[in-house]
Formats: structure tokens, sequence, C-alpha cells
């Protein structure tokens, strides 16, 4: 059995990005057959742009990538809190790997179970 890494990636880090340069980072970081948890998640502007870039990539030794997110539970937060905090609802976990060794099993609004196999 070979050796996966999972990256679990800070709101902080790609929050620095441009969404170019953050999309390439998870393309080129996937590709390496990492699988990547992101604590925030991408917009839907990103993540379509991700889809898209992927796509152009795809060659007989990347078989794109497999991304699966579900909203965060803000529910426990003060009513000022919610009231003033911007897009408090579009905050996402979210995780992506390699299509040939990330499979989701089950998806609910509090739980992504996903299968990970070796090369």
């Amino acid at each position: 059995m070979s050796d996966i890494q999972l990256d679990l990636v800070s709101d902080a880090k790609l929050s620095r990005m441009g969404s170019t340069e953050k999309v390439r980072y998870i393309i080129d970081e996937v590709r390496k057959g990492k699988i990547m948890v992101l604590e925030k998640g991408l917009d839907p502007m990103e993540e379509a742009k991700l889809i898209e870039m992927t796509m152009t990539e795809i060659e007989e030794d990347f078989f794109g990538l497999e991304i699966e997110s579900y909203p965060r539970d803000d529910s426990g937060g003060t009513f000022f809190g919610k009231l003033f905090k911007k897009d408090a609802g579009q905050q996402k976990l979210t995780v992506i790997g390699p299509a040939n060794q990330l499979k989701t099993l089950r998806k609910d609004n509090s739980l992504i179970s996903t299968l990970v196999s070796t090369k």
C-alpha cells in the first residue's frame, strides 16, 4: 500500500491568493496525488474555473478531480454576528482529490463520506 497525503488548507492561506492562483495551486497539488481539505472552500466562480481548467488538463496520467463540499453550520453564532458577517452561509468545507483515488460514498448536510484508494 502506498502513502496518501492529505493537506488541510486554512482559509488564511487561500485568502492571500487571487482566484486564478488559488485554482492553479489546487490543480497542481491534486496532480501530485494529494487530497486537499479546504477550510472555507471556493466561491461558485472559482469552483467553475477549477472545473474548466481541470477539463483542459485531463490526460493519460491525470484523470481529473473529485470535489465535494457542504455548507458550514453557523447556527452557533450570535444574532449580531450573523447579521454583520458577510457571506456566512457561503463558507464551506471542501474535499478535493484525484478522480481516480477519491470516491464519494455519501454526502448530506453534515457529512461527506469518501473512499480513498491508492493508485
